[in-house]
């Protein structure tokens, strides 16, 4: 897979497609970095107001349109939708040779592109590992961000020309680890806004009036410390093989909560085998504990075995 791409003094001109919470925000680092951004995609209504407020000169089209204007074009649109908006520009032929034509999910490599290199662009993969929220923070969020690269050598030096313009670190990833990569990341984020919320909504049903206030300290600090320390920063229950605890924990919670039930188990015994693996967590004392887990999450088989079925 390879493309012949031009070097330029000048930035290239950019075209978004798919002008919502991540497209716009990199088309508008761009342009404060010197980036003529020619056109985006018409946005949907829910994020014409957030096109307008950080790109407010900027003309829309189609995205073949947009295709056409950019000598740079990033398709910052759902992994799903991904491969159709590219083989549909391809066959309206909007792609060329010499362009160079970048996406933004974390899912997919350069494989998915191969319809842009076959009508002559070169492919780039460039992933933002961090989460948009569609507000104008967004942009003053984005220095200092690692970017999930994956591309053809050729193109190298124009990935970490980008980077550098979006105030960003770059982090190259092979085509074939583009999934593990991605899980990463989900795995990290989006389930650590599961878990807080699950912890919020026990709390209220503690009694708590303030979930955040209490959560927001602990939390902060278990996450400095997790990032800074690995599993030495591990603490609690589970890593001290307090079974009782843990038992009084999965009573109270099956009355209360019982959709928390299986995720604590399944939370409970990886930081289990993590604890272990770490030495924080002597074997020989963690047999209490497990065999909690492992009655807990034999009953759990049990009870989803006894449901009928609907």
């Amino acid at each position: 897979m390879s493309a012949q791409v031009r070097p330029t003094a000048a930035p290239p001109a950019v075209g978004i497609i798919g002008a919502g919470r991540v497209g716009a925000v990199l088309a508008a680092a761009l342009a404060a970095a010197g980036y003529p951004i020619r056109a985006v995609s018409r946005s949907a209504p829910a994020r014409r107001g957030l096109v307008r407020r950080l790109l407010p000169d900027v003309p829309s089209g189609s995205p073949a349109e947009v295709a056409r204007s950019a000598d740079l074009l990033i398709v910052a649109v759902p992994d799903d939708a991904l491969s159709q908006v590219v083989t549909d520009l391809a066959t309206a032929g909007a792609l060329r040779t010499g362009q160079v034509v970048a996406h933004t999910s974390g899912a997919h490599g350069v494989a998915v592109l191969a319809p842009a290199v076959a009508a002559g662009a070169a492919p780039l993969a460039l992933h933002p590992a961090m989460t948009f929220t569609g507000d104008p923070g967004d942009l003053d969020r984005l220095p200092g961000v690692s970017y999930g690269v994956t591309t053809v050598p050729e193109l190298r030096p124009l990935a970490v020309r980008l980077v550098a313009a979006l105030g960003g670190t770059v982090e190259w990833v092979a085509e074939a680890d583009r999934a593990l990569y991605h899980a990463a990341l989900a795995h990290g984020a989006n389930h650590l806004v599961t878990l807080v919320n699950e912890a919020a909504d026990r709390l209220r049903d503690a009694g708590v009036g303030d979930p955040a206030r209490v959560l927001r300290p602990l939390l902060e600090a278990a996450l400095r410390n997790a990032l800074d320390r690995g599993d030495a920063a591990l603490t609690g229950p589970v890593s001290r093989g307090d079974a009782g605890t843990v038992a009084r924990h999965l009573d109270r919670l099956a009355v209360t909560a019982a959709e928390s039930v299986p995720s604590y188990l399944a939370l409970a015994r990886r930081t289990a085998d993590r604890a272990i693996a770490a030495g924080r967590l002597p074997a020989g004392d963690a047999v209490p504990l497990l065999d909690v887990l492992a009655s807990r999450e034999t009953a759990g088989f049990a009870a989803r075995r006894r449901e009928p079925v609907r």
